[in-house]
């Protein structure tokens, strides 16, 4: 009797595989934007320039009212919104093509528009609780979240073959991504609050930035651990190698913007942006390294 079920061949199924990649690597780059957007608008004081939401003066754009403060408060919206489209797009193809894409595909990308959506409803609250601390912290944290579900699905999706030599260097990673993961919303406590500058002024809130300040610590010594460990793995592959010179390399930057914002308390809002977008560009770097090298570990298991 003829078979007649559909196999598809391996260039039909590496295609949409090939798409999604795409679209999820394009979708990191846009929340790493937004992230930094986000920093842009809370250190320019305008988090609450448009004073409601969705709408901005209850328009969708503000002629009238349009001013720097509120050109930033606007276009992070716009920016966010767009990125709620593409989680419904990336979902779509997920289920669509679900046949020739890994099981685990599908119920990734429904977590990650899941994300966008308690996103959206903690943006909403950030206006409406008048830029709540909390709020504010949980705001950047699922962001954080999302961009490291976004970078966790891409790189899982990238063609990879290992060269069998990553030992235990998926766990540092991920212990490492852990911990600047925490530095991170340590570090969005002290900007909600503006505790550097109560800690200065008026030595209140000082516990929250000395937190962050002691922090920096361990995910550093985790960071510079692991880049010690891939130089002393010869065979590693190139790819990991390069992932994890970058992770020093950022370290090392963050520490310097970290010290130059609180020397210069704040007054340079670049650097306080750079200081953001750095920290979360050294988290995605984290976690590409991480999930490669546990695949690495899983095949070699396998």
């Amino acid at each position: 009797m003829t078979d007649t079920t559909f196999h598809p061949s391996a260039a039909e199924s590496s295609r949409p595989q090939e798409w999604i990649s795409r679209l999820v690597f394009g979708m990191a780059a846009a929340t790493l934007f937004l992230m930094a957007l986000g920093s842009a608008t809370r250190v320019m004081n305008a988090g609450l320039a448009c004073p409601d939401w969705p709408l901005c003066y209850g328009e969708l754009i503000p002629r009238q009212q349009m001013n720097l403060q509120v050109f930033l408060e606007w276009f992070h919206r716009l920016i966010a919104s767009s990125m709620g489209l593409f989680a419904i797009a990336l979902v779509s193809l997920s289920w669509w093509y679900r046949r020739v894409v890994p099981g685990w595909l599908p119920g990734a990308s429904a977590f990650a528009l899941g994300l966008v959506i308690f996103q959206g409803v903690l943006g909403g609250l950030t206006v409406t609780e008048m830029l709540r601390f909390d709020i504010v912290t949980a705001h950047l944290a699922t962001g954080l979240l999302f961009f490291v579900t976004l970078l966790t699905i891409g790189m899982a999706l990238l063609p990879y073959q290992g060269t069998g030599s990553v030992g235990r260097l998926s766990w540092v990673g991920l212990v490492a991504a852990f911990l600047v993961y925490l530095q991170s919303i340590l570090g969005a406590l002290v900007s909600s609050q503006w505790a550097l500058h109560q800690c200065l002024s008026t030595s209140n809130l000082c516990l929250v930035m000395n937190s962050h300040i002691a922090g920096v610590v361990p995910a550093t010594l985790a960071t510079l651990l692991l880049v010690v460990m891939a130089w002393r793995t010869p065979a590693l592959h190139p790819i990991l190698r390069r992932l994890a010179n970058a992770a020093g390399g950022l370290v090392l930057l963050q520490i310097l913007l970290g010290v130059a914002t609180f020397k210069l308390r704040l007054q340079v809002e670049p650097l306080t942006v750079a200081h953001q977008a750095i920290g979360a560009t050294l988290l995605g770097t984290l976690v590409a390294f991480t999930v490669l090298a546990l695949r690495e570990q899983k095949a070699e298991r396998g």
